[in-house]
This record gives structure tokens, sequence and C-alpha cells, in this order.
């Protein structure tokens, strides 16, 4: 099987090149082999479990998403949060490089492990992992997180099943996401050693409480965007 590749490089000021190299698998969309030999106690399902979690120590002895981020956690040891640094990603599409702070980096790669890592809850994100826009902008990201819920409800209508063009189960899944990420958070101060994989997920959490507020606001501002798709008014412009 070929798998999707995103490589995610960090070119430190010493000229030391932490790169991580993920693989995902393009069926279940999630990522293969990026578990460590190791585990760490705070990986375990039941320190500091998710609220909404519906898995059991049974079947489930260590929390999915904590361990594919292990191995940030293990590498990003000797980066502080506004350490300045270049991402150098290149996926199976494109080569896209970015100045900028570690926290900002190890977020973007954080985002898209945690949308592949086999988290129940994040599994709604597998389609924009698909379709991963390394370093997106929050007006990136509401653009990108809308239309896969919309064309998700396509697919419903599609199935026979009623179609939520409001977004509520959009806002639905943020919330679900934003008590993930303060369980995921206490984990990660367990485990780390800097600031930078803790703070790299409060940035993603920012976006998470954040959406659910700012959507209807963005999704107006670019209203005039879609004008070419709007009936024309009787008697033309």
């Amino acid at each position: 099987m070929e798998y999707l590749s995103v490589q995610y490089c960090f070119i430190l000021e010493d000229g030391d090149r932490p790169t991580f190299n993920l693989k995902i698998d393009p069926q279940t969309m999630e990522l293969v082999n990026n578990r460590p030999s190791h585990l760490p106690p705070w990986t375990e399902l039941t320190f500091h479990q998710c609220p909404n979690c519906p898995l059991t120590p049974q079947t489930h002895p260590q929390c999915p998403l904590s361990l594919n981020l292990v191995n940030i956690v293990n590498t990003s040891g000797k980066l502080a949060s506004y350490d300045r640094i270049r991402v150098e990603v290149t996926t199976t599409d494109r080569f896209i490089a970015q100045d900028t702070t570690a926290q900002k980096g190890i977020s973007s790669m954080m985002g898209l492990i945690i949308a592949t890592s086999g988290c129940p809850h994040t599994a709604a994100f597998k389609p924009m992992a698909r379709f991963h826009t390394p370093l997106s902008s929050v007006e990136e990201t509401v653009y990108r997180a809308a239309s896969m819920y919309l064309l998700a409800q396509y697919f419903l209508i599609q199935e026979g099943e009623s179609a939520d063009l409001k977004l509520d189960g959009l806002t639905n899944i943020y919330r679900n996401i934003q008590l993930i990420n303060e369980s995921i958070a206490e984990r990660l101060r367990a485990g780390s050693q800097t600031d930078s994989s803790v703070n790299a997920l409060i940035l993603l959490d920012m976006y998470a409480r954040h959406l659910p507020i700012v959507i209807e606001d963005s999704l107006h501002d670019m209203r005039h965007l879609f004008q070419p798709f709007f009936p024309e008014p009787p008697g033309g412009r």
C-alpha cells in the first residue's frame, strides 16, 4: 500500500533539524508506525482521561491520541515556545516553508496528528487531514472546516439522511474538541520538559474555542466571494 506522506522539518538556529516523517493510511486516514516502543505513564487511558471519552481501559489501555504525541514531546524538549525556527513541510503534493515560532510549527503538525490519531472524537477532521494545509491562518481554517462539514452534509443527503445546513453539528464537534484539549494539555504537562508542545496545543485550543463563535461572522465576510453563484436579479445587474 502506498501511504500518504507528510514530512515536517524544524530547522533550528543552531543548525539542528528535527524531522518527523508521518505516514497515513489513505483508507483509514490514521497514522501508521507513529507510536513509540516505550509507553510513558501519561499515555495511559485513565491518566486525565477525557470526560467525553467513549473508550475503556479493557479495550484501549493507552489513549490513542496521546500515543501519537509521544514523539513530538520527546523531540521538542529542547524548544521553547517562542524560539524562531524555519518550518519546511513536504507532502505528497507540495512543499511549504515558513519562518515562524516553534509553537506555531508544532501546532500545525499536532493538528494533523490529532486528526489521524485514532481518537473517536477527532475522526471528524480526517477529511481536513487528507487535504492538510500546513501553517494555515484562522480564516483558512474556518473556510476549510465549514467546507468539509457542508460536503459531509451533501454525502448524508445522498444516503437519504437529513442535512444540517446551519452548522450546528460543527459547533458540537468543536465543543468536544475543547474537552479533549483540556485533558491532553494535562498529559503534555506531565510529559514535557519545555512549554513548546503544551503551548502548541493551547494554540490549537484557541482555534477550537473561537471558531464556533466567529464562524458565522467569518463566513459572512466571505460571502462576496460566492457572488457568481447567486441568481442574477430580474433585468440583470
